[in-house]
């Protein structure tokens, strides 16, 4: 796992190239190289996990035409090596980074097709004076590129791109408005205007100064005639295949054991393939939802070495660093920041269970959605229009009139209910978006942001849902989710929190074949009267307790009520003054005062995420908009709250 950066500019560009460099240090900190092609500069910042001695990067073919850095692991690199020897290829190293030149050699821009792994990479092809900027399937690995002129900039993260003196720090306001509706932004576009992301399943073929972005692999799974037992079969043998391909490393492996089926099956399936000493970790917040006891029941069936963090601390000090990394002020990275920096003191190489719920419907908003399924068999389309939308606006405007904000729950429900089959607006209701309601946007923006020309949120969605309204409701829900969600918002977490602590996090249940799997279940089978994740549950009755397979999900969460009334208001009150909020020019404080000044109540919770969004957009734009801190003087972090 590492982190890649490359210019491709006239000009000497190695200052600019060592600065971005510099800046990824915490991806890849124990080697940094470079390499100079013409006016092509790659940059490699190495976190050695395989072949520790010899892969270190930029890696070349045996005449140095073709050069490549790379940011991963292709687990499939030891069955792909054998085939390419066959065909006469050699070897230098012991790493998965040869076997990708050389599978590029032989396979071309086809060489996508037999990988299995999480990669993002650039190969520089000298014979065709062509790069190559490739990711992921499913988009577990970032890469963002800079494109104006003739001049290309790529890096792991945002803030090596934003260093090069070519590129203007300016907000994307677009990627503000999604922030604040689906606390985090869904688009090929991020937080920094003119710089954009590589969509999974995509490479970008760079040649004759103009990039040409491709997709080599299109999601949509078709779904199969399956019985239980085939469905509960498949799951394990896909599941073990999956565990079994990402232990390959020459440095130790640890599980992040949250207690949850997720993290005790990936155990399980370690434990049952013959893995010894297997070291679990385990994060609390000594709060009800805490799952110490459950993780200690699989590491004491499974006999882990395990770790348990149990920590008492403001999540508001680790905010700044937390943004830092992420280039987003997203609220639910603090858990992963906290548990990477604890398991760096141990290994180097973590498994997690992202994606359990992904793939076999195990979030309440699955439930929600049985169940809106058969409400809708009552519910006429066209009632919305007739009573929906003029009751929701009667509502909305007896809150704004009477100051009521717990009227706004209430409002979401019926507008739920009222959608009837309409499964994007519901959707996105569930998710709080709230910009599917004029007035609110005007109640919450000031005129001149609204001026900017916002596109919808619905309009970064309605694409990627159009593409799936044969299927049936709840596969119509999971696939929309999987592709925007997932992408933006639970593996950014991932990859950001770990890597700002050097420590690889691999997702087995991310594994393409096990994905695909899982899509091709049919729905009906994923839930049973509306009780999440039913067969994954019933394929692991044989490998976990009941305590375990019958618990019910409770996640990683900090409760936004319980912290307004400790910190939270206290600290929004420093950074969002009126001063501050009118020459932003975003937001109306008034909604904000409207917020602060209520008596806090659990219905709230919306709102006080809304705040702490807004809170942390400040943060975020002094780090990296309004002056040079980002360059200079980021290890000052903590400075932002005086």
């Amino acid at each position: 796992m590492c982190g890649i950066s490359g210019i491709k500019a006239s000009g000497d560009q190695e200052s600019n190239i060592r600065e971005m460099s510099r800046l990824l240090k915490h991806r890849g900190p124990e080697n940094t190289s470079f390499y100079n092609y013409k006016d092509y500069w790659l940059g490699h910042n190495r976190l050695r996990i395989i072949d520790i001695d010899n892969g270190d990067q930029p890696m070349f073919n045996s005449d140095r035409s073709v050069a490549i850095i790379f940011n991963g692991e292709i687990y499939n690199y030891l069955s792909l090596k054998t085939e390419l020897e066959s065909k006469g290829f050699g070897f230098k190293t012991k790493s998965d980074t040869e076997v990708l030149i050389n599978l590029y050699l032989d396979r071309g821009l086809k060489m996508f097709n037999f990988l299995n792994g999480i990669f993002s990479f650039a190969i520089l092809d000298k014979n065709y004076d062509r790069l190559l900027l490739a990711r992921d399937h499913f988009g577990v690995k970032p890469l963002f590129y800079f494109h104006k002129n003739n001049s290309l900039i790529f890096s792991s993260e945002s803030k090596a791109i934003l260093s090069h003196p070519m590129v203007p720090i300016d907000r994307n306001n677009n990627a503000i408005h999604l922030l604040t509706n689906l606390r985090y932004v869904q688009s090929n576009e991020v937080m920094f205007k003119g710089v954009y992301q590589i969509p999974p399943g995509c490479y970008m073929n760079y040649e004759n100064n103009s990039i040409n972005i491709r997709s080599y692999y299109e999601f949509n799974p078709k779904t199969v005639s399956m019985d239980k037992k085939q469905v509960e079969d498949g799951i394990i043998y896909h599941l073990k295949k999956a565990v079994k391909r990402q232990l390959v490393s020459d440095v130790p492996i640890g599980v992040y054991l949250s207690g949850g089926i997720d993290s005790s099956a990936i155990v399980a399936m370690m434990s049952n393939i013959g893995v010894k000493n297997i070291s679990t970790f385990t994060l609390g917040f000594n709060e009800p939802t805490d799952e110490f006891k459950s993780a200690k029941i699989i590491s004491d069936r499974f006999k882990t070495d395990h770790h348990q963090l149990n920590l008492n601390f403001n999540p508001l000090e680790n905010f700044p660093n937390v943004i830092w990394h992420s280039e987003v002020p997203k609220i639910n990275l603090l858990q992963g920041f906290a548990m990477s920096s604890f398991v760096s003191k141990h290994v180097k190489v973590v498994l997690g269970g992202l994606g359990g719920d992904e793939l076999f419907a195990g979030y309440d908003i699955h439930r929600i959605f049985y169940m809106l399924n058969s409400i809708n068999r009552f519910v006429p389309k066209y009632i919305e229009k007739l009573i929906g939308s003029p009751l929701s606006e009667m509502i909305s405007a007896l809150q704004r009139s009477t100051g009521v904000l717990k009227l706004d729950e209430y409002r979401r429900g019926l507008e739920t209910v009222l959608s009837s089959g309409n499964i994007l607006k519901q959707l996105l209701i569930l998710r709080n978006v709230w910009d599917q309601d004029s007035s609110l946007l005007k109640v919450i923006y000031t005129p001149n942001f609204i001026r900017n020309g916002l596109r919808s949120v619905r309009e970064e969605f309605k694409n990627i849902a159009s593409k799936y309204q044969s299927k049936s409701y709840l596969d119509q829900v999971l696939s929309i989710e999987f592709q925007t969600k997932m992408v933006n918002d639970y593996l950014l977490t991932e990859d950001r929190m770990s890597m700002a602590h050097s420590v690889e996090q691999r997702v087995p249940f991310l594994d393409k074949d096990l994905v695909e799997f899982a899509f091709s279940i049919p729905s009906e089978l994923k839930l049973s009267r509306a009780n999440t994740k039913f067969m994954l549950r019933s394929s692991l009755n044989d490998f976990l307790p009941d305590e375990i397979i019958k618990k019910k999900k409770w996640g990683f969460t900090i409760n936004p009520y319980l912290q307004f009334k400790k910190d939270l208001k206290n600290t929004i009150e420093k950074i969002l003054t009126e001063e501050y909020i009118r020459q932003q020019d975003i937001f109306n404080y008034s909604y904000i005062k409207s917020i602060l000044d209520y008596k806090p109540h659990p219905k709230l919770r919306w709102h006080y995420n809304f705040l702490w969004i807004l809170t942390g957009i400040a943060i975020w734009e002094k780090m990296f908009i309004e002056t040079d801190m980002f360059l200079k003087n980021h290890h000052q972090l903590k400075s932002f709250y005086n």
